[in-house]
C-alpha cells in the first residue's frame, strides 16, 4: 500500500470524520491540523532528502492526535498537553492496527511534553512538523469559504 492510499483510506474512515467534530487550535479541527501536519511532515523530509519510511510518517501523523474528545471542553481529561498523546497512541493502535514504530512516533509526538523521546526520523519529523503547524493554527483564523 502506497502512502497516498493510507491517506485516503484512513482519512475517508467513519472513526477518523469524527475528528472533524473536535476543534484543535484557534479555528482548525482536529481533522484538519491533522492533514496539515501530514503534508508538512513529508514535505519536510522530501526537502530534507531523507530516506524514511513515508507509510509510517503518513499514518502516525494522520493519526498522531487521534484522541477522539475536545480539549477545550473542562470535562475532558486533565493534562492534555502531556497525556493526549498516549491516548491517541492507544486509540490508533485500537482503530487502525499500528506498528510499534508508529505506536512510538505518535506517543512521543509531544516531546518534551510527553513521557517519550522521539527516537527516529519520522518522530523527529513528526514533531517538529506538528509544532509548526500549531504555531501557526494558533496565530492563524482560516479564510471564510462562501456558500
Amino acid at each position: 500500500m502506497t502512502d497516498i492510499e493510507i491517506f485516503q483510506q484512513i482519512t475517508s474512515s467513519v472513526n477518523y470524520q469524527k475528528t472533524k467534530n473536535f476543534r484543535q487550535h484557534g479555528t482548525y479541527s482536529v481533522y484538519e491540523h491533522s492533514i496539515y501536519v501530514c503534508q508538512t511532515a513529508l514535505k519536510l523530509s522530501d526537502f530534507l532528502h531523507l530516506k524514511i519510511n513515508r507509510n509510517s510518517l503518513t499514518k502516525a501523523a494522520l493519526l498522531h492526535d487521534y484522541f477522539l474528545y475536545d480539549w477545550h471542553d473542562k470535562e475532558s481529561p486533565k493534562l492534555h498537553g502531556f497525556r493526549h498523546a498516549k491516548i491517541a497512541a492507544d486509540n490508533a493502535k485500537r482503530d487502525y492496527g499500528l506498528t510499534k514504530k508508529e505506536y512510538r512516533i505518535i506517543a512521543s509526538h509531544m516531546f518534551p511534553l510527553g513521557w517519550r523521546i522521539p527516537t527516529s526520523k519520522e518522530a523527529i519529523l513528526l514533531t517538529l512538523a506538528d509544532k509548526y503547524c500549531a504555531t501557526r493554527e494558533s496565530f492563524r483564523r482560516k479564510a471564510k469559504t462562501k456558500k
